[in-house]
């Protein structure tokens, strides 16, 4: 079954999915506006500079959720997905994942951002296989640090090599939906690479390599 694979944030949906949590704990008063809000802009310059050092981004992104049971996370989480996830949600990526599902295609979400963001945020978009950066969690609370290798950069290639050995699974004519330079390792193993409202460094690359370019915001 060819795989159908789909970075998420500024891709499946038109907006960071990470930057906007750090948003809404700022706007709720759930952690220390001004402190926080520096650091997440520092980091998401970082990430679009593709010099980001993910395990001290994970650190401090993981950190508000050591503070909170999971019954008070899940709540927040669900004003979150209706407040700032919904309003972004794009109908031609919610098209795209369905024109693959037609051709009998797996559709796979592969995101950095971990997966207690992202998870719903798959659910809702109708799409089952999702590989994340895990959250190391410890008695029903999350510990702040990260189970096993981050899928960032090169450890998407690494998380989806693993994923394809469990699950019987290949790159053979797959395709790869992404916006971010920080996908190139991955977008150079698929059959079918396309950036889809690539930033300006995946927009270069992909026009020397002669990859389709779409967009998916109208």
């Amino acid at each position: 079954m060819s795989l159908a694979i789909f970075d998420l944030d500024n891709t499946l949906i038109g907006g960071d999915s990470d930057y906007l949590w750090g948003e809404f704990l700022v706007k709720n008063q759930l952690i220390d506006a001004d402190e926080y809000r520096r650091a997440n802009e520092r980091f998401y310059e970082q990430y679009q500079n593709g010099d980001l050092d993910i395990f001290e981004y994970q650190t401090f992104s993981l950190k508000p959720l050591t503070l909170h049971s999971m019954q008070q996370l899940q709540a927040w989480h669900n004003e979150f997905m209706r407040e700032m996830i919904e309003p972004i949600m794009l109908p031609q990526a919610q098209a795209l994942i369905e024109s693959h599902r037609s051709q009998g295609h797996r559709p796979l979400i592969i995101t950095a951002t971990n997966t207690f963001i992202t998870r719903p945020i798959a659910e809702k978009l109708g799409i089952n296989e999702l590989i994340g950066t895990e959250p190391e969690v410890h008695e029903g609370r999350f510990t702040g640090r990260v189970a096993g290798v981050p899928s960032f950069q090169q450890g998407k290639v690494t998380r989806l090599a693993d994923w394809l050995k469990q699950h019987d699974e290949s790159l053979e004519d797959s395709y790869f939906y992404s916006d971010s330079h920080n996908d190139l390792p991955l977008l150079e193993q698929v059959s079918y690479p396309i950036a889809v409202d690539a930033d300006p460094r995946l927009t270069q690359v992909a026009k020397e390599k002669g990859w389709k370019q779409m967009s998916l915001r109208g």
